[in-house]
């Protein structure tokens, strides 16, 4: 049988040890699973065709097509990778992305405007993607769920009050993500309270 293999990307100024991605890499890791959780080029002042080329290469590198988490800036690289006809994923979990005032705000140039037409992402994922956002992220004011979930026909899961789904939010062990990345179940649940 074959093991899993995953990718988990961050998003802007990347994730640190107290945060669900890299929470969830430890527990997939010891489940023996092949996990991939690179620090993307310069997450502090992002790129997009450093992080598509980083992509590349570690997609490159695995012998399956992953099932890929993504948070925040990482969600517009996939976006942008899937509209380039790339190489698909087996799965992918799109969470929190941003919008193009926050992008503005802090920044963030050549992500935006992020390709927003369902078919190249359904495309670049062999067994469905899903958007997992919150109804009050100040890095996307505008609300995910209109901006990408329904422009991209994504099955979404609106978490209340989760902010940014990041530590600051709470969002430290998220026993859903880890759900979703072994199982595909959905839909994904808040963080229990610390």
């Amino acid at each position: 049988m074959t093991r899993p293999s995953y990718l988990i990307l961050h998003g802007y100024q990347g994730s640190g040890p107290g945060h669900w991605q890299t929470w969830l890499a430890g527990r997939l890791r010891a489940g023996e699973a092949t996990v991939a959780y690179p620090d993307l080029p310069d997450p502090d002042a992002p790129d997009l065709r450093a992080w598509q080329a980083a992509l590349d290469g570690e997609l490159d590198a695995l012998e399956i097509p992953p099932i890929v988490v993504c948070h925040s800036l990482a969600c517009l690289l996939w976006l942008h990778h899937a509209a380039a006809s790339a190489r698909p994923a087996a799965r992918v979990l799109l969470v929190a992305p941003p919008s193009p005032s926050a992008l503005e705000r802090i920044g963030v140039e050549g992500f935006w405007p992020a390709p927003l037409a369902p078919a190249p992402l359904a495309a670049s994922v062999l067994y469905g993607a899903r958007l997992v956002c919150s109804d009050d992220d100040p890095y996307c004011p505008e609300g995910a769920r209109g901006l990408y979930g329904e422009p991209l026909g994504l099955a979404t899961d609106l978490l209340p009050g989760a902010g940014h789904v990041n530590p600051e939010a709470g969002y430290g062990p998220w026993p859903a993500v880890e759900r979703w990345a072994r199982e595909a179940a959905a839909p994904l649940e808040p963080a229990p309270a610390a």
